[in-house]
């Protein structure tokens, strides 16, 4: 659990125009729980709030993945600067949690590798981890937060 920052102004964009900010927030809130939910990423009793630019998710995700997704799905969303993690996770793991990386200008997948693994071709690992929500390893875009799974030793 823990508070997350992401780039305001960087994510999908998911607000509407013209509307008052509760009806704009209960808008986004539908949106991102059905993108939540169209990705299969499963967590019971999910609640999201939405005060200014901070969001606030709470529920019982399936596992640390799962969790870690939901905060990245909500917090990549335009308008969304920080992410209050309240999740907690349904089955226990031993896996230490993905560490978090802002996508800069000129990143690519094979150069994050590179700077976190110390091998470039280890890029699909970083993809994997990113799916549902990335569907090619081409299309990131700067300050996009990506998930970075340790590597199994």
């Amino acid at each position: 659990m823990g508070l997350f920052s992401f780039i305001k102004d960087a994510g999908a964009k998911i607000f509407g125009i013209g509307k008052t900010s509760e009806e704009e927030k209960a808008e986004a809130i539908s949106s991102l729980r059905t993108t939540i939910s169209s990705l299969n990423l499963q967590v019971r009793d999910l609640n999201i709030d939405i005060n200014d630019d901070v969001a606030t998710v709470s529920g019982v995700a399936k596992d640390q993945a799962t969790k870690e997704k939901v905060v990245l799905v909500v917090g990549n969303t335009n308008g969304i600067a920080q992410v209050q993690d309240n999740l907690s996770v349904e089955v226990q793991e031993t896996v230490p949690q993905a560490r978090f990386h802002t996508v800069k200008s000129g990143d690519t997948l094979s150069k994050i590798s590179k700077e976190v693994y110390g091998d470039a071709m280890k890029y699909p690992v970083i993809f994997e981890a990113n799916k549902p929500m990335l569907t090619d390893p081409d299309k990131i875009y700067p300050g996009q937060v990506l998930r970075i799974p340790h590597l199994k030793g």
